[in-house]
């Protein structure tokens, strides 16, 4: 920030309500009773770093606050249906695409049941239960959770878009145990210092949502397709290629329902799955004891030993089967924002863990005994009576895992949207209760589409399984990845505690991925093509848009060219209230100036509004926005920041036109109070006021001198209706919305590459998908755009 720009702007702390009468008695209030407030914002005053006033302040949402038993016992019901659809239906899959042909030997069922047993406890439970959800940003988890996270405690982030303010809607404190501190703070520097660090932060971000995605793409597949070929156990008459049109069907009418949101169909989530989990541990139980109870001692780790040094490369290879049992556990941190930490861990100990150790030892005792039936072990080990309530309960399952990372995807979409990651779309909020529930209509139309194909395409779930093993793995190794900055860098956690999580969880996680990609060419390139795409379009509109926002920055008005308007006599003010739309959230964009260049006139009241996406899940609305008003002051031209995390709802049930002109009032109320106070020290001292409020608190001031005090009161009172009246009169006369749409172009001198991002796949992108104008909502009767060429 220039220092042309760093106005010293008088702010109140205490919000400011629109009513003259209720504002002027909560400033006699402040005035008797809130002398701290005084020298706060005094300092606030005198300080050139902050250029814009905040509205009011609020305690931030935390994933740490108290919350009442009966709250997380009901949380942690409700958790089971949205969390666990995915990892609670991998039994359907995980025998048969880990023994792809007969089993050769009867212990090796030992060996794949101990496997399957320390892969749920170290991945779902030890890692991400207890320590990967520790990790969650103010509530919310996911990919780009630990990527804000890493942003905000170091200056990682390639957009030059970060405000002292912005510190302020934060609840974390890197008020930590010093001891570790010099080491966090080495990695700080180089991460600050070294451009790769920050490329290679961005570019991991992108590649782990990227596979998400992918997983949302494969979970519907793998899933349903288990599920429906389940019928072949009770006729034969279901061939393979009717069972895939089945379920594409099914795929079909899923993503159909999907605009209807989660919300009306999610409290039977959890009933389902919870007589999903009951039913699979029962069935296990009742094999367990029927079978083979010996399958008990598959807890000794030698067996897995013992089964490797058997079959060694096909043992690895087989680790690809093994992986589908911890499928959908990224969903656990992904949807902590809905839940809390607690609730999550208390279903994943008490439900979904003990059930799904019971319905692999269940399966293994069956198989022990019958290891002919291993490519249908699942439904071959019902017990014929409950075969049919299975199946229904198992195929209603399996949507519901759909649906759940079908919504985690969209989720996962809006994250990367707002911190310019990925190309404009349409957010649809589908509920009024749960924030985080959206719906994007292109992508799940191009969802559908893949799931369809990929279905119809492979056929069966042994292929399905490879490319969903290179899915599931790549994100959890990227996840590791990022913890482990965080580990050292934000807790500043003992480095034995670091190295022992490297050495044990990333040595397994680094085993599986090189047996998925082992099976690259028989499905698992599947995702990695999928990644390459996506990966392709969130760099090319990140890169543009980062190179867009750099050129307004550096050619942006400054204060002195916007005086120069001002004075020009062949300028002309128009009535009414203008709306300017910007990215650039310092100074005013270059863009300004060629329209005034071309239309030299001006509305009575003229906002430049530039919408911020944080790197943090929520801002709350006493945070949002954040004014300052540009010399000089008769020009009325104020710079609106508004601020959003990327959870946030943009659209909300009031108009976003109304509360700006709302937030501005109390802004410009504020400011001309504290301007006119007639105790305000003219050397920035705050000693009048101290006197003031010394006299009111001791109760010494006399009849006389409160008549007098009275009088300016009154005329701070009428300043401040004056300005509240202009722009409510600017609001009432009309409001038009500027919209800034600049072509871009590379500029003379680009090499190839840059000419082809920006001239061609950058471009084709940004015609072909949703314009400003629709994204920010703004009213096509009252929008005028003002078009502009960057060369970049």
């Amino acid at each position: 920030m220039s220092s042309a720009e760093n106005h010293n702007i008088d702010i109140a702390e205490e919000q400011a309500t629109p009513p003259p009468p209720q504002l002027q008695q909560q400033h006699d209030q402040t005035l008797k009773g809130k002398k701290p407030s005084f020298h706060k914002l005094n300092r606030r005053f005198e300080s050139s770093s902050f250029e814009f006033a905040e509205l009011g302040r609020s305690k931030l949402h935390s994933s740490n606050s108290k919350v009442d038993w009966a709250t997380i016992l009901h949380l942690a019901f409700q958790s089971i249906g949205v969390v666990y659809g995915d990892v609670g239906t991998s039994p359907l899959y995980v025998y048969s695409s880990t023994f792809t042909g007969r089993i050769k030997h009867s212990d090796d069922i030992l060996g794949v049941l101990s496997l399957i047993f320390y892969t749920l406890t170290l991945i779902p439970l030890v890692k991400y239960v207890f320590i990967v959800l520790q990790a969650n940003d103010n509530g919310d988890g996911g990919t780009f959770a630990l990527y804000s996270l890493i942003c905000r405690y170091a200056k990682v982030s390639l957009i030059p878009n970060q405000q002292v303010e912005d510190q302020d809607v934060s609840n974390y404190q890197l008020q930590l145990p010093s001891k570790r501190l010099q080491r966090a703070s080495r990695l700080k520097s180089k991460l600050e210092k070294s451009v790769f660090a920050k490329y290679f932060l961005l570019f991991a971000t992108m590649l782990g949502t990227s596979m998400v995605i992918g997983d949302g793409v494969l979970t519907p597949c793998i899933s349903v397709l288990s599920a429906v070929g389940g019928i072949q156990k009770a006729t034969t008459k279901m061939t393979e290629d009717r069972i895939v049109w089945v379920s594409a069907a099914i795929l079909v009418c899923l993503f159909l329902v999907q605009r209807f949101g989660t919300d009306k169909v999610g409290y039977t989530f959890a009933p389902i799955i919870c007589v999903w989990f009951a039913m699979i541990a029962g069935i296990g139980l009742f094999n367990f004891i029927k079978y083979d109870p010996t399958v008990v001692k598959a807890i000794n780790p030698y067996y897995i030993v013992d089964y490797f040094k058997r079959n060694k490369k096909e043992a690895w290879i087989s680790l690809g089967g093994v992986v589908l049992a911890i499928t959908g556990t990224e969903a656990l941190f992904a949807d902590v924002g809905h839940f809390t930490v607690k609730s999550i861990q208390i279903s994943m100990c008490i439900i979904t863990y003990p059930s799904l150790i019971m319905a692999y030892t269940g399966q293994a005792s069956y198989l022990r005994k019958y290891p002919e039936n291993v490519p249908k072990a699942f439904y071959m080990s019902i017990p014929h009576g409950i075969y049919w309530p299975m199946f229904a309960v198992a195929v209603m399952a399996a949507i519901i895992a759909s649906q759940a990372m079908i919504s985690g995807t969209f989720s996962i979409i809006q994250q990367s949207l707002a911190l310019g990651c990925f190309p404009r779309v349409k957010i649809v909020h589908t509920s009024a209760k749960y924030e985080g529930q959206v719906y994007i209509p292109e992508i799940n139309y191009l969802l559908m589409l893949a799931c369809v194909g990929v279905t119809l395409g492979f056929k069966t779930t042994d292929k399905i399984g490879n490319a969903y093993g290179i899915a599931v793995v790549f994100v959890m190794t990227l996840t590791s990845m990022l913890l482990v900055l965080i580990m050292v860098m934000i807790w500043k956690s003992n480095i034995l505690l670091v190295i022992t999580y490297i050495l044990v969880i990333g040595t397994v996680e680094l085993v599986y991925l090189s047996s998925v990609l082992y099976k690259f060419d028989e499905g698992g390139y599947l995702p990695l093509a999928f990644t390459t795409v996506l990966v392709t379009v969130m760099y090319v509109w990140n890169y543009v848009y980062r190179k867009k926002y750099n050129y307004e920055l550096d050619h942006k008005i400054s204060p002195d060219k916007l005086k120069e308007i001002a004075a020009d006599t062949n300028f002309c003010r128009l009535p009414g209230f203008a709306i300017f739309y910007s990215e650039l959230v310092h100074g005013i964009p270059p863009i300004f100036q060629h329209y005034v260049e071309n239309v030299p006139a001006l509305h009575s009241i003229l906002v430049f509004v530039s919408i911020k996406s944080l790197p943090i899940s929520k801002v709350p609305m006493e945070e949002r926005f954040l004014f300052k008003r540009f010399e000089p002051k008769e020009l009325n031209v104020f710079r609106c920041i508004v601020r959003y995390g990327y959870t946030d709802v943009h659209n909300e049930k009031e108009s976003f036109e109304t509360m700006l002109v709302e937030r501005l009032k109390e802004y410009i109320a504020e400011e001309v109070w504290i301007m006119t106070s007639p105790t305000k020290a003219t050397d920035g001292t705050t000693g009048a006021i101290e006197n003031a409020e010394d006299e009111t608190e001791n109760n010494i001031c006399k009849n006389e001198e409160e008549e007098e005090v009275r009088s300016p009161d009154e005329e701070r009172r009428n300043a401040v209706e004056r300005e509240v009246e202009m722009v409510e009169k600017g609001w009432q006369e009309g409001v038009v919305h500027l919209l800034g749409e600049s072509e871009v172009v590379a500029g003379e001198g680009a090499n190839l590459g840059k000419k082809i991002v920006i001239n061609y796949a950058y471009n084709v992108l940004r015609r072909n998908l949703r314009q400003s104008e629709k994204v920010f909502e703004v009213p096509h009767k009252r929008l005028v755009k003002v078009g502009m060429t960057y060369e970049l």
